[in-house]
């Protein structure tokens, strides 16, 4: 999943892509209004490259999220890396719809802007500039591709169904559909267990998802693209933000030189622990 780690040190979406809407046929309650703030630290076999904070303004109608992330230390002063995202939807029975995504980043060397238009999820308009040049060995991306999708920012908002804890397998026994404007790409997760988390802003239960990378278009079929196909050790933490909404606590993916860790440094939420509700907390593997 490469580009799905470097979306989420860019600025096209972090978290690497492991949220997405639950199906269409749950209901869900109206999530709680208010203001969701994180900070993340992104670390690569245990020593830190980077930043990045996530803002959400959230009621029962609508949702606004903004990214901005950096490398930071020797990665930092190597590549300049950094970006900036911003995704706005509909809430429509506590589920994100995606209206409208930008995401832009840039490595020193280059910098990209990307902006998409989604109604009803599908993307009804893509801008990429400049625009990426297409591989000969490249998936390409049809319109169906572009149908039954939710961007990369605004996934990171998910919702469980009414009646649901949101620390429990309802939060993660899903997949996901997810274009980025420029691919497209599936995410299977299962869910592992729960776990307490304390001292961070938030102190109380998180889901444990295992998570699957499909790629579908616009991927390239090399080396990369199969390494993270095949990858069984991507796992995320999921911890309330809302009475029906959870969003990334932590996230742990194996890449080809280490294990990239991306875990909250701070996480605000405008639910408190005790209203997660999950009294018999079991311990799942977590790999670092």
């Amino acid at each position: 999943m490469p580009r799905v780690f470097a979306a989420s040190i860019t600025g096209a979406g972090l978290a690497l892509g492991l949220c997405a809407a639950a199906p269409a046929a749950a209901q869900t309650a109206a999530p709680a209004s208010g203001k969701w703030q994180a900070t993340y630290g992104v670390s690569l076999i245990g020593l830190p490259i980077g930043t990045a904070q996530v803002t959400a303004a959230i009621d029962p109608q609508r949702y606004k999220l903004e990214l901005q992330a950096r490398l930071t230390g020797l990665a930092g002063m190597i590549t300049g890396g950094r970006g900036a995202g911003a995704a706005t939807g509909a809430l429509a029975q506590g589920r994100p719809v995606s209206a409208g995504y930008s995401a832009s980043g840039s490595n020193g060397k280059e910098s990209r802007t990307v902006r998409m238009a989604v109604s009803a999820g599908t993307a009804t308009a893509i801008d990429i500039s400049p625009p990426v040049e297409k591989k000969p060995d490249a998936v390409p991306v049809t319109e169906a591709h572009k149908r039954g999708i939710i961007d990369p920012l605004s996934a990171l908002l998910m919702p469980v169904s009414a009646g649901q804890s949101p620390v429990s397998a309802a939060a993660c026994d899903r997949s996901i559909q997810i274009f980025d404007g420029n691919a497209r790409y599936d995410i299977a997760l299962s869910f592992a267990g729960t776990r307490q988390v304390e001292g961070r802003g938030y102190n109380g239960p998180v889901a444990i998802c295992n998570a699957r990378y499909v790629p579908i278009a616009g991927h390239r079929n090399g080396r990369a693209t199969k390494y993270m196909a095949e990858n069984r050790d991507i796992q995320a933490w999921l911890a309330p933000v809302g009475a029906s909404l959870v969003a990334p606590y932590r996230i742990s993916v194996r890449s080809e030189i280490g294990m990239v860790v991306i875990e909250a440094t701070r996480f605000d939420s405008p639910i408190r622990a005790a209203e997660a509700g999950e009294p018999n907390v079991r311990q799942a593997g977590i790999r670092n």
